[in-house]
């Protein structure tokens, strides 16, 4: 994998040498622009606004416009020389609690490798698994220094980009101002269908189906097949109840294949307002051990009782690290 950034993360006292490599990749299918009527691929030329003349790469250079339109004309040199003390090392600067980190203002990922002694490295890796932190850091990236984050992941360490929090807009629309109420029992229901749906996330469930489509239809072409849009079906009218919408939501959340039946199944089509009411309000005894059972079952499932017990203790001493 190519390196996007090689250098240093300073950790406290120690010093952990690092290459960056990106953590994603495009899927897309490669499609150019071309001009119809013979397949000929569209070719792009800059040009100067003021003398007319064809620029090369090597000429072009960065400008910052000012209000009179004139322009502050910026070589590389120019950047290359910009007094960032993050260049080729990271320093952590703080360390925090995940769900502290704003996930609007995360970027690009990229995946860290140790160039040098791996001890400092898994240590780094290991103490924020045991604590469960991130650590915040300053670099500098493509000339450009940044806020990021480190966490664990995997079994490396995730270099995560962030923007700056003045790059976050905050958001503010008209039906904010608005004076909507949502009624208790519209949210009861609500929050019925979200447990009967909870199956948590499987990754590997995923896929991008846009693009398996397009590459049909590529190979369709090549084949000198006829591409047949299909039909589109009439659209839905919006006026609906929203009570009995979630009724059937939630109904059909229960009925779904392999699906287990949730705790507090109360809500159905012929369910009265009130049952729904009371049993989110005062769930009885039955529906707590309803409750507790799907809760046990959930936690067996996904690691067995003895290995739950000693969780936080590998996570502290992992096995597989044992250095002298």
């Amino acid at each position: 994998m190519q390196t996007v950034w090689k250098g240093s993360i300073a950790f406290g006292m120690v010093s952990i040498p690092v290459r960056l490599v990106s953590a994603t990749e495009e899927k897309d299918v490669p499609l150019r622009q071309v001009h119809e009527t013979d397949g000929g691929r569209i070719k792009y030329k800059r040009f100067c606004s003021v003398d007319g003349e064809e620029v090369s790469y090597g000429q072009i250079a960065k400008g910052y416009e000012l209000e009179d339109e004139n322009m502050v004309v910026l070589t590389d040199k120019d950047l290359a020389n910009l007094p960032i003390a993050s260049t080729k090392s990271v320093e952590v600067v703080s360390f925090a609690d995940r769900d502290e980190i704003n996930p609007v203002s995360l970027s690009k990922a990229y995946f860290a490798e140790p160039t040098g002694d791996a001890k400092p490295y898994l240590l780094l890796h290991d103490a924020l698994v045991s604590t469960e932190k991130v650590a915040i850091v300053k670099l500098a990236l493509r000339q450009r220094e940044r806020l990021a984050t480190i966490r664990a992941q995997d079994g490396v360490l995730v270099v995560q980009t962030m923007l700056w929090p003045d790059e976050v807009r905050k958001p503010h629309f008209s039906f904010m101002d608005d004076d909507v109420e949502v009624r208790q029992q519209e949210l009861e229901m609500a929050s019925m269908f979200v447990n009967a749906f909870d199956q948590g996330f499987d990754a590997t469930q995923f896929h991008d189906s846009y693009r398996e489509v397009l590459r049909e239809v590529v190979d369709a072409k090549i084949a000198g097949q006829e591409i047949s849009r299909p039909a589109e079906s009439a659209p839905e009218s919006n006026v609906i109840d929203l009570m009995e919408a979630l009724r059937a939501s939630v109904a059909a959340a229960e009925d779904k294949p392999g699906k287990d039946k949730p705790a507090t199944k109360t809500a159905s089509k012929k369910a009265p307002k009130v049952t729904a009411k009371k049993t989110a309000k005062s769930p009885s005894k039955k529906a707590a051990a309803k409750k507790t059972t799907k809760s046990t079952t959930k936690k067996t499932t996904k690691a067995p009782t003895k290995k739950t017990a000693s969780k936080k203790t590998t996570k502290k001493a992992p096995a597989r690290r044992k250095t002298a």
